[in-house]
Parts: C-alpha cells; sequence; structure tokens
C-alpha cells in the first residue's frame, strides 16, 4: 500500500534572556523567571477528557500535549509524535511516537498510554462533553453507546498508535491534537478516581509543566517539566495563573504589575486603551450565542425562539454595548470557518446572504412582534417571565441588561440571573435554566466543529435542540465522501437551524487582551487560546 508521510521537524531557536526587574516576576527574579497571568476564573476541571471551556483548555495545553501539536501559525506539527501516515485511502492513521517520552512523575508514555486515553472517551460513564465530536470519525463508534473496546485504536508496539477511521476525515488530525485527545495516566486515575485532577500531588501530566499549586480561587501554578522531551527549549521556570474573575480585580493587577497579562480587559476601559501598544485585538473563529431551553414549553415553539432572535439589534449589541470589540452576526457560522468544497463556509451560507438582516432592525422588530402573536403572545401576553443567566465577565453582564429592554419591546418581563463561571458551565449542560448566553470559539477550522454542538446527542448541545432532519444533515455530512455533498448537507444544517432558531447568533468574537511588551516567544491563536510555553520575559 502505497503512503504518504508526513514529518514535520520543528526548529527552535530561543534566546535566553536574563530576568531582571519584570512585573509579575514572582520572587527572586535570578533565581526563578515565572510569567504570571490571567486566562479565566477558577476552571469547572483539568481533566483532559471533561473539559470544554476556553480558560480550562488554555491552562490544560501547557500541562499536556497531543500525539499532534498545533504551532505559532496555527499549523499542525509533531507533539509526541515525531512522525505520522496516513493510507492512500484515509483510513488508517498511524502515529510514530518519538524516543524516551516520560510522564511528569518520571515514568514511561507509551502508545498504550494513548489507546487507554481514547478508550476513556468513549466510556458513555465519563460523559465526555466532546464525546461524539473527536470520536465520530473512528471505526468502532456508536453515538447511542460505544463499548469502550471497540474503538479501533491500537498500539501494536510501544512507540506506534494505528487509528482506523470509518471514513477519510480530512481534519482528522486537528483531532489528534486536540485537548480532549491528550493522555492521561491510567494508574493515577485508577487510583485516585475523578479526584485526579484536583490536585498537584495527583495531578501528572506530559507537557512542557506540571502542575505545583492550585489554590482555588486564587491561582493554579505550573512549573517547568524536566522530563518533557523538549525541555531546553522552555524558558520559563513556571507559570503563575491568577485565577480572577472580575474583569476590573484583573485590570488592577496588570496596572499593579502583579500580572504581565490579562485576558479579561474592563469594556469601560477599551476607549482609554485604544492606541495602547498593550493593547491587543484579535480575531478568533467562533460565535457569541444565547441558548434558550429548548426542553421547556414555553420555548418550544420555533416562532417564540426566532422573535426573541429578531427582537435583538445586533448592530447596537456588537458596535455600542460591545464597543466595536466583535462584529454583529447574520449566521450562525461567522467568518473563518472553511468550506469543506472550498473557500469561505460563510459565504456560501444562504446563498451567501446573512440569515439575519442586521440593516433592516425596525423590520426585524416588526416580524418578531408579529410571530409572538402568532404564537399566541401578543404583547407578551401569557408569556412567562424570562430568567435569563450569564456569568459576570466581559459585556455578558451588559449584554443581558440590554436585553432585558430588548425583549420589553415585546410585552416579556425578564429577570437577569449572574452565576459564578464555575457553577455557570455545568448547569448550562445540565439544562438547569431557561434562557443563557453562550458561545463557541473553534478548535479547528471545519464547521463541523461548531454547527455539530446542536446534534441531539452533543454533550455541548446546551440548548437540548432536537431536529431530526437537522440530525439527518450532520448524519450525511459525516459519512459522505463527496466534499460538495458534505458541504451541501453543513449549510442545508444551518438553514434547518436559522429557520427553527434553534440558539441565537448574536455577535463573532474577537480576543481583546493586555500583555506587556517585555513578554516574548508567545503566541496567540485563531482557536482563541495563548501558546506561553516557549515564552521569555526581557528587559
Amino acid at each position: 500500500m502505497k503512503k504518504r508521510i508526513l514529518v514535520l521537524l520543528v526548529a527552535m531557536a530561543m534566546i535566553v534572556v536574563p530576568l531582571a526587574g519584570c512585573g509579575g516576576g514572582g520572587g527572586d527574579a535570578a533565581a526563578e523567571k515565572q510569567l504570571v497571568v490571567q486566562v479565566g476564573p477558577n476552571p469547572e476541571t483539568l481533566d483532559p477528557a471533561l473539559n470544554s471551556a476556553v480558560d480550562g483548555a488554555n491552562t490544560i495545553l501547557h500541562l499536556f500535549e497531543g500525539l499532534l501539536v498545533v504551532d505559532e501559525n496555527s499549523q499542525l506539527a509533531p507533539g509526541q509524535a515525531e512522525t505520522w501516515e496516513t493510507s492512500e485511502d484515509g483510513l488508517t492513521w498511524t502515529f510514530h511516537l518519538r524516543d524516551g517520552l516520560k510522564w511528569s512523575d518520571g515514568s514511561d508514555l507509551t502508545a498504550n498510554d494513548f489507546v487507554y486515553s481514547w478508550k476513556r472517551i468513549a466510556d458513555p460513564a465519563l460523559a465526555a462533553p466532546y464525546l461524539d465530536t473527536v470520536l465520530n470519525p473512528i471505526k468502532g463508534y456508536n453515538p447511542e453507546g460505544t463499548n469502550p473496546d471497540d474503538l479501533a485504536v491500537s498500539a501494536p508496539d510501544d512507540k506506534t498508535v494505528v487509528v482506523e477511521l470509518n471514513a477519510p476525515c480530512t481534519f482528522f488530525g486537528s483531532l489528534a491534537a486536540f485537548a480532549t485527545m491528550m493522555p492521561v495516566q491510567q494508574a493515577t486515575i485508577e487510583a485516585n478516581g475523578d479526584a485526579w485532577a484536583t490536585s498537584p500531588d495527583t495531578y501528572v501530566s506530559n507537557g512542557p509543566f506540571y502542575m505545583t499549586e492550585w489554590e482555588q480561587g486564587s491561582h493554579i501554578t505550573v512549573t517547568k517539566n524536566p522530563n518533557y522531551w523538549n525541555a531546553d527549549a522552555i524558558k520559563l521556570d513556571s507559570i503563575k495563573f491568577m485565577l480572577i474573575e472580575d474583569s476590573n480585580a484583573a485590570y488592577s493587577a496588570y496596572q499593579n504589575g502583579e500580572v504581565m497579562f490579562i485576558k479579561d480587559v474592563p469594556t469601560e476601559e477599551i476607549p482609554s486603551l485604544e492606541g495602547n501598544e498593550e493593547f491587543h485585538v484579535d480575531p478568533i473563529i467562533g460565535t457569541y450565542y444565547l441558548n434558550l431551553n429548548c426542553n421547556l414549553d414555553q420555548f418550544k415553539d420555533a416562532k417564540v425562539r426566532k422573535a426573541l432572535s429578531l427582537a435583538i439589534d445586533r448592530n447596537y449589541v456588537a458596535g455600542t454595548i460591545m464597543q466595536g470589540t466583535y462584529t454583529a452576526a447574520g449566521n450562525f457560522m461567522g467568518p473563518g470557518w472553511v468550506d469543506p468544497a472550498g473557500g469561505e463556509f460563510m459565504e456560501k451560507s444562504n446563498g451567501g446572504k446573512p440569515y439575519i438582516d442586521n440593516d433592516n432592525f425596525e423590520a426585524n422588530l416588526a416580524e418578531a412582534k408579529k410571530l409572538m402573536e402568532e404564537a399566541g403572545y401578543p404583547n407578551g401576553e401569557g408569556f412567562p417571565e424570562i430568567t435569563y443567566s450569564t456569568n459576570d465577565s466581559g459585556y455578558h453582564k451588559a449584554v443581558a441588561e440590554y436585553l432585558q429592554q430588548a425583549w420589553g419591546e415585546l410585552g416579556l418581563s425578564v429577570k437577569v440571573d449572574i452565576v459564578e463561571w464555575a457553577s455557570f458551565t455545568p448547569m448550562r449542560r445540565n439544562g438547569e435554566y431557561q434562557a443563557a448566553r453562550n458561545g463557541w470559539v473553534g478548535d479547528y477550522d471545519d464547521p463541523s466543529n461548531m454547527i455539530e454542538l446542536l446534534y441531539s446527542t452533543n454533550g455541548n448541545n446546551d440548548g437540548k435542540y432536537n431536529n431530526p432532519e437537522f440530525d439527518k444533515q450532520i448524519d450525511i455530512s459525516r459519512s459522505t465522501l463527496d466534499l460538495n455533498e458534505r458541504s451541501a448537507a453543513l449549510h442545508k444544517a444551518e438553514d434547518i437551524l436559522m429557520e427553527d432558531a434553534g440558539c441565537i447568533p448574536v455577535a463573532y468574537y474577537n480576543d481583546f487582551y493586555l500583555q506587556k511588551p517585555n513578554i516574548t516567544g508567545a503566541w496567540h491563536s485563531p482557536y482563541g487560546y495563548w501558546y506561553f510555553m516557549y515564552a521569555d520575559i526581557t528587559e
């Protein structure tokens, strides 16, 4: 069988510069070079298989490494696997591990660790949120319930991982680099159960850093891992992730020199930061959207859901409330997603026109009022009060307060429920809410990564949307080998979703953050991640 060998060599030439007098240096600068950053509040989980949040992933990618990684150019590069190859028919992927791989505790890491970790994800009892997304391409996966032993992942020897697919999957390399698919140590999990990922004492990892401190609500400290295969390229001795939920507190810490990077910038400070070299606004692929709990009687009617969507002035939200840092969304799938048939997915959606005409808000609002009347709620009469849940960071609270006014135009009463981040995501996932803010940033640029969120059995389908016709189109996109047919199915799925208002897209994401100029070698990806592992701190 003819094989295509993919060998990527990563050359890293980094100059060690002594740290002197840097804010966020933490202690004796000559003795330890520590980078102090804020990427979010206390994470819900740091188990790679269970995490579904960007803030958790930002920490995990410094602690673990998959078969492949994403480099500073957003390209796939070797990780734990030094080389990999695909069969001519695209159905078999073979990964060849590097020599001498170790866990952070010094024990050997082998191909069987990947087999264990991927089959662990397949176990329905684990309830991994990304279960359907990451394993669906693999032979033996069954969305109705998989026997982990049936998953076609094997290790013919200690240095080789073989994966058999149901059909060719052009983006499987991206899955192999994704945080959910990073290896975890079987002995640690069997000895400690779910608690393994809650304490530095039991948190064994394989990445450039390992965890040495986790003070809930305060910070997580990760220290350079001497057992990492590329440890010589790591310039930092440690990274301290400050677990700050309040953006004003994060900003104060940055201003005072206590941290050198913050992801959460107070919205009221943005006008004064324009033109500041330390303030960055970078595009990412993703959409800020709202979920209505489709299991609740008041949201089962698509007319109601569509009315609530059309009543939102997205230009006002993005341009005024979000101060132009986001872009008004007319589709669910925004810029940056690559169409399977070539080009940009968004350009081929709905005949090239947005589903929602954001430049004709008055007409949209009139249509919204008409739909509410058709649904049996003229001027909102008889419709129960809506409780809208959100966490209090960024623009979330301001958007919530706007929704009180916007949906009030339909005669509806809205109560805002502010929920702590660590509780917010499980509450939303479990469907324990009425309406809630949500959002998704792409893990890779194939449109399936986001549109499949609304598949009825997807673990990240927080709105509990369920339409057999939508699922049918997703099933076609998963099974066809014809790229044009796959493209058509995914576009049809978005057509159905938008007509149903299965969720309510509001704005397309950008990341805005503050970073001290003496941080070098770090980068930000269009998937919403910051990579500090090869960073340095200069004078």
